[in-house]
């Protein structure tokens, strides 16, 4: 049972004691989660990190391969020097004298990413995964207008669906930043509605701008930023932003350049949902759970879009 005085996300994992927090959909994801991931560690309990992988993992030297799809990157593993998100998380860990292991998936399709999933909650005795998604994305079910970028966000919700854990959970976070990508935020707000009637919404929470967590964040987001200074997190920056703050068409890289944005702080809330239950409202899910290859997770996409009547955008009335 839950109350007002203890937020669903946090009842959710109360019984849990080794939790995977892992980026759904690739690039600095993984960065969203860390709030949630230095609160659960406040709480006393242990919090490991992984992320479906945009780096040149091919790059890496054959030690650091847990398994053909999983590998555990830590501050000195080798790789690309402009562009490694998982590798400038560990080094920042580091520095703060935190675990500094971030395990990474390549892009593959659903049944070697879930295999993959499956051997890493052995290894670290995993009770409760929360993959995490910079944006709403991941809350599309086929049939909207817009999509956005679905292919990494679904493969990962279809593996971790197919796991045996007692908890799992999707949280997002950045609320509205996908607009750049086609999304219509009243249909974010109608598949959550229809999750809450499901029984699988556990609400929003807003993260405290003036706690560790945020503080951490922040510092942990400009650690990226500095080091990645070619392609820094556009998602993050503007979560960030949001957390200071900050309001409106805020600038923090010339890659937005062109570009509108809207910082503002619905994006420094968490929106949780119940793992399966999202997967069950996922149209294309039977379609997809079998694939092997990104490719293939394309395809089903594509496929399934091409036939499927999509609901007409709309605006939000505010």
């Amino acid at each position: 049972m839950t109350s007002l005085y203890e937020p669903p996300l946090f009842a959710a994992l109360r019984g849990s004691g080794r939790v995977l927090v892992a980026g759904a959909g690739g690039g600095f994801d993984v960065y969203a989660g860390l709030p949630l991931a230095f609160a659960l560690m406040g709480l006393g309990k242990s919090v490991h990190l992984a992320n479906l992988s945009f780096s040149a993992l091919e790059l890496i030297d054959v030690e650091d391969w847990c398994e053909p799809n999983l590998a555990a990157i830590t501050p000195v593993t080798r790789g690309h020097d402009r562009y490694f998100p998982e590798r400038t998380l560990a080094r920042w860990l580091d520095a703060q004298g935190m675990d500094s292991t971030v395990y990474a998936f390549p892009r593959t399709g659903v049944r070697p990413l879930r295999e993959a999933y499956r051997e890493l909650v052995r290894r670290l005795d995993i009770d409760a995964v929360v993959l995490v998604d910079g944006g709403t994305d991941i809350l599309m079910r086929g049939d909207e207008s817009g999509v956005g970028t679905p292919e990494e966000d679904m493969t990962s919700l279809a593996a971790v669906a197919g796991l045996e854990v007692p908890v799992r959970l999707v949280v997002c976070a950045g609320f509205g930043i996908d607009a750049y990508h086609g999304v219509c935020h009243a249909h974010v707000l109608e598949n959550l509605a229809a999750l809450d009637r499901n029984g699988a919404y556990l609400g929003a929470l807003t993260i405290p701008s003036a706690g560790r967590e945020a503080r951490l964040y922040l510092d942990a987001v400009a650690h990226a930023q500095r080091h990645t200074p070619t392609r820094p997190s556009i998602v993050n920056g503007q979560i960030a932003a949001a957390i200071r703050g900050e309001f409106g068409d805020v600038r923090f890289t010339e890659r937005t350049e062109g570009s509108e944005l809207f910082v503002n702080p619905l994006m420094a809330m968490y929106f949780t949902v119940d793992l399966p239950g999202l997967a069950r409202r996922l149209l294309y899910f039977d379609r997809l759970a079998e694939t092997d290859t990104e490719y293939e997770v394309r395809a089903v996409i594509e496929y399934f879009r091409r036939d499927v009547e999509r609901r007409a955008r709309r605006s939000i009335p505010h």
